[in-house]
């Protein structure tokens, strides 16, 4: 039997970068137990101060008020220990893009959570139902994808694999419901909805300039101005990162056997360069 959203009172959160803190401060932020596990101390510390610092600013603006963040932060306890997980009733993980890494982990959680106890993966382009057969309760695995920053970011794509119960996919859209989130239905396939539509725009961003078809700065502005998005397609590569879009390109590519989904050879180029965008401080814009 699939637990109730009512039921879940403890949520175990795998995973202390930025999509897991901040998954684990909107679970936290809904008076809900949260355990936040990683390889090490040194992960969560990191992870500890990035929650810390998202509500630091949410008082500042005083969306929140101080005694509230105090409380938040005090529902959120972090471990190294698997061991620790097995009384939790809702596991969330958001360890980065590494099907070998992922499938460790879910054989891990198979040993130690109780049966009815639901497996969520954030992964953004994985194939899932690969993860869900790497456990004996395949039916028990769903994709709840939360989308940066995600104390921010209204939507959480729920994904239903061949594997997945119904009853579990409606649990899942339920908790994303009582998180405040706006869920949306989709299925197991590569990129789901919007990482389908979105990275291959910014593939084709890439393929552009490579092209000269206009500066960086010329594509970013027309498509800001022209189709109203908030920032231009090559800083958002830069923001996402470059090898993170690649690697997304060259999974659809492996998955739907397709030309259209080649990668632009200037985004590969730029990547083996050392210019992944924000975090290296360059990639199509210079943020040194």
């Amino acid at each position: 039997m699939t637990k109730k959203v009512k039921d879940i009172k403890k949520v175990a959160v795998i995973g202390a970068g930025t999509m897991g803190s901040g998954i684990a401060q909107v679970v936290a932020s809904n008076d809900r137990e949260v355990l936040l596990l990683d390889v090490s101390d040194a992960a969560l510390d990191r992870g500890t101060k990035a929650i810390e610092k998202s509500l630091g600013r949410l008082v500042k603006k005083e969306t929140i008020s101080l005694e509230h963040s105090n409380s938040i932060l005090s529902c959120i306890r972090t471990t190294t220990n698997f061991e620790d997980l097995g009384d939790v009733d809702l596991v969330i993980e958001a360890v980065f893009e590494d099907m070998g890494i992922k499938k460790e982990i879910y054989s891990k959680l198979d040993n130690i959570t109780g049966d009815d106890v639901i497996l969520a993966t954030n992964t953004s382009s994985l194939p899932i139902v690969e993860i869900a057969v790497s456990t004996s309760k395949a039916d028990k695995v769903v994709g709840m994808h939360f989308f940066n920053p995600a104390p921010v970011m209204k939507l959480v794509e729920i994904i239903k694999t061949l594997a997945t119960s119904d009853e579990t996919a409606q649990f899942a859209y339920d908790f994303a419901l009582a998180l405040g989130k706006e869920p949306v239905m989709t299925i197991d396939s590569p990129g789901f909805i919007v990482n389908r539509i979105l990275v291959p725009m910014l593939n084709e961003a890439v393929f552009a300039y490579q092209d000269g078809v206009g500066s960086a700065e010329d594509i970013d502005k027309a498509m800001m101005l022209g189709t109203n998005q908030p920032i231009g397609p090559l800083a958002l590569v830069d923001l996402i990162g470059l090898d993170v879009t690649l690697d997304v390109m060259d999974t659809f590519y492996r998955e739907f056997q397709d030309s259209k989904f080649r990668a632009a050879p200037l985004l590969r180029q730029m990547v083996r360069a050392g210019r992944l965008g924000r975090k290296s401080g360059k990639g199509f814009f210079d943020y040194s």
